[in-house]
């Protein structure tokens, strides 16, 4: 006979199941996964819909997609990775680094550091280069069904004109380079937040460049290996492609297969499996017990680096938004929760934990919605996930 434990967490989780569903089926997202973990392990994971609609293949907690800008927080590890082992420092000016030069044209006398593009102050912007030349058709897949731009804004360009993250880099920001067009901002360097997808990508480059090492090697080696995150990887190459979903730009429209220059910005692909096994890591390393960092990089990494003084307008409407402050590439929102949202074509996701109680939400969704209804029910699944993880915590 089960013990009441066991009964009452299968009661608890049957009923959460329930009332996902119950959102699932309107129709809105066709496959995505959700998990609440606390500081110590995985307290509820489930999958939904479809990661094939054609193929009726389903969504789990092992199917695997890339994750959008959640990404950028395993950047902000390595950063202070590769700082605890002596290659850089985050306040190096990141010419010390680099073999091109990048300079702010309008302040060419002020050095811009590797923080500030940690905390989005570098006064480096996306242009429209980043939407025109920076993805790319995954090669050798079957593009019949597949619609080949996003929001007819987006271009996915084919797979035999691939560029390197240098070399989309070199033309985007340094001074001579060919699609260096409104690429850095009239405000000074360490000034302003500005998101930037760019200014995250050459971070990553500038840990290549330090360390001797490929970024997605590196993060391999310190972060995906010691959290034993099997599954997960940047490149279709390093992971097993039988358990990659499809993206849908709504329930109706398939996009392709597809990877990006710039990969470290959005291009992390995991499973909500292994993604648990990470959010409990940061949780862990937020309360002074991480494994990947020590305790001085793991505080640093949680410090909000900015005041009232860096920001024009701060995200106060939604406790989920990373854009009210600032770690190293880690969000804080203005209630004091701490993640990263993620968006990408045919990709939603969200990571947050509450330091107040050490318990975190995970969810990855493979379609894409642009309407009320889609945002009340991205957001209803993330408040049924809240109503219940206490009830896993006992």
């Amino acid at each position: 006979m089960k013990n009441s434990s066991t009964l009452a967490y299968q009661k608890t989780k049957d009923s959460l199941d329930l009332e996902i569903n119950k959102i699932y089926q309107q129709g809105n997202f066709n496959g995505f996964s959700v998990s609440i973990v606390n500081d110590e392990s995985t307290l509820y994971q489930n999958g939904f819909g479809y990661s094939d609609v054609k193929e009726k293949q389903p969504y789990t907690i092992n199917t695997i997609q890339n994750i959008a800008s959640i990404s950028k927080t395993l950047v902000g590890i390595s950063l202070l990775k590769a700082q605890e082992l002596g290659k850089l420092n985050l306040d190096d000016p990141i010419q010390k680094y680099l073999p091109f030069k990048i300079v702010n044209p309008n302040f060419p006398q002020k050095p811009i550091t590797i923080r500030q593009l940690a905390t989005h102050t570098s006064s480096i912007l996306d242009n429209e280069f980043y939407l025109s030349k920076n993805y790319f058709l995954k090669p050798n897949q079957n593009l019949t069904d597949a619609k080949l731009t996003f929001d007819d804004e987006q271009v996915f360009n084919p797979s035999d004109s691939i560029i390197t993250m240098s070399v989309f880099l070199k033309n985007v920001l340094s001074e001579h380079g060919k699609w260096n067009t409104n690429s850095f901002s009239s405000h000074q360097p360490g000034t302003m937040y500005e998101y930037s997808n760019v200014g995250t990508a050459l971070a990553a480059f500038i840990i290549e460049q330090a360390t001797g090492q490929e970024f997605s090697m590196f993060t391999k080696e310190y972060i995906l290996k010691p959290l034993q995150m099997n599954d997960s990887g940047w490149k279709y190459e390093d992971i097993q492609f039988s358990k990659f979903s499809r993206l849908y730009e709504n329930p109706e429209t398939v996009l392709p297969y597809y990877l990006s220059a710039t990969y470290p910005d959005g291009g992390f692909i995991t499973s909500s499996n292994d993604l648990s096994k990470y959010l409990t890591e940061l949780i862990k390393g937020y309360n002074g017990k991480g494994t990947i960092l020590s305790q001085k990089s793991y505080k640093e990494y949680f410090t909000p680096q900015l005041t009232a003084f860096h920001f024009t307008e701060r995200n106060t409407q939604n406790p989920y938004n990373e854009s009210y402050n600032v770690g190293i590439f880690m969000g804080f929102g203005y209630t004091g929760y701490i993640g990263h949202t993620g968006g990408d074509p045919g990709v939603m996701s969200m990571m947050f934990f509450d330091p107040k109680n050490n318990l975190g939400r995970i969810m990855i969704f493979n379609t894409n919605f642009s309407d009320k209804k889609g945002n009340d029910a991205f957001y209803g699944i993330w408040n049924v996930l809240e109503k219940y993880q206490s009830a896993f915590n006992k």
